[in-house]
């Protein structure tokens, strides 16, 4: 999804790069300092001597900030992040470097979560920056091996808005097929692009989010994943899983489930609370994503929603939703989480529509 951010909206957008050690996350990087196209980035990493930054585009250097010919600039986080961003934010706003969007680099261990959540926390922040989305870099060659292995590789591709398949060149069509369906299976909402050798159009990489000011009802529903016909949500009534498990998956797979529900009513307010509520206490933790359309009983306009684990961005309207469709969608994807419990918890939800709201908490959520 590429959603053109609100014009009311002045904060920076932030994307977060990240993926497997060795994908050709600086590959993806230095082609989009090297591409001279588009806005000025500023580029966070954790040590301007692991980024690998190819030092042909290096213009100038001074203590915190390497210049680049293509007019971005790369800093190094000699602090911690909420204390670089707001030295960056500082610097910018005195005049003295210039950037349009910030790429947050992550090491190929890191787990995305931490740094989501450190935007949603500092509300001094939050005022100043945005999520723009996480975009998570996976290799076609040594990427089975590394979900069998590495958890922290199975949650960057749980998280991500946008994967970007590398190095499909290297192996055999059906194996990296079956590769790119494995990761369909631990992400379904999120884009699959295979690069050619790790080049892609830096302006695919941006407005992945769908929590933005001002957002259009088909801009939402893409969000979602949703298939494109007249009606946005007719073939998603009812409770989904993920497929069943395949020969190339392993443990670490098993581990990560995710699962949708649709509404075809709008939803009692203290229903949607409680189910939220319940669920964020009892399996926080374990979220990885929450993001959904909800309608509300009495609510004219729908609103999307979006959290990370128990942190949730304000929900955002769709002010211009047409048509007399009032389905709800929500889409978990969480771990360590069976298939009973979740859908105990979804059930629990779609009981308000035939029972008391107050019937909900003697049904119980998770075990």
């Amino acid at each position: 999804m590429n959603t053109p951010q609100s014009p009311n909206d002045t904060r920076i957008p932030i994307t977060l790069l990240t993926g497997f050690l060795g994908a050709g996350k600086i590959t993806v990087l230095n082609g989009i300092l090297a591409s001279g196209q588009g806005p000025k980035i500023a580029v966070i990493v954790n040590e301007f001597g692991d980024a690998g930054l190819d030092h042909d585009l290096i213009e100038a250097v001074d203590e915190d900030v390497i210049l680049m010919q293509s007019g971005c600039l790369c800093c190094s986080m000699r602090d911690d992040l909420v204390q670089t961003l707001h030295d960056l934010m500082d610097r910018r706003k005195s005049g003295e470097i210039a950037f349009d969007r910030v790429v947050i680099e992550t090491t190929g261990l890191a787990d995305p979560a931490p740094v989501l959540q450190t935007l949603l926390m500092n509300p001094a922040l939050a005022r100043r920056v945005r999520m723009d989305g996480t975009v998570t870099v996976a290799d076609a060659a040594a990427g089975p091996d590394t979900l069998d292995r590495q958890f922290e590789s199975v949650s960057q591709v749980a998280m991500a808005d946008l994967i970007l398949l590398t190095k499909t060149d290297l192996v055999l069509e059906p194996k990296w097929r079956a590769f790119e369906e494995r990761l369909r299976g631990l992400n379904p909402t999120a884009e699959i692009r295979r690069t050619d050798h790790g080049r892609v159009d830096p302006a695919g990489l941006w407005n992945l989010n769908g929590m933005l000011p001002g957002i259009k009802q088909e801009q939402a529903t893409d969000w979602l994943s949703l298939p494109v016909s007249a009606d946005p949500l007719q073939n998603l009534s009812g409770f989904a899983v993920n497929a069943e498990p395949n020969e190339i998956q392993s443990p670490h797979d098993a581990r990560i489930g995710s699962v949708s529900v649709v509404l075809d009513e709008p939803i009692a307010v203290e229903a949607f609370d409680l189910w939220l509520d319940t669920l964020i206490a009892l399996r926080g933790p374990d979220i990885l994503r929450v993001k959904g359309i909800v309608h509300l009983e009495g609510v004219d306009t729908p609103f999307v929603f979006h959290g990370v684990q128990h942190l949730f961005d304000p929900p955002v309207p769709i002010n211009d939703w047409e048509g007399d469709v009032r389905q709800t969608r929500i889409v978990v994807i969480a771990r360590d989480m069976t298939r009973p419990e979740l859908t105990r918890s979804l059930d629990m939800l779609r009981a308000q529509q035939t029972e008391p709201t107050s019937g909900l908490i003697s049904e119980g959520v998770l075990l």
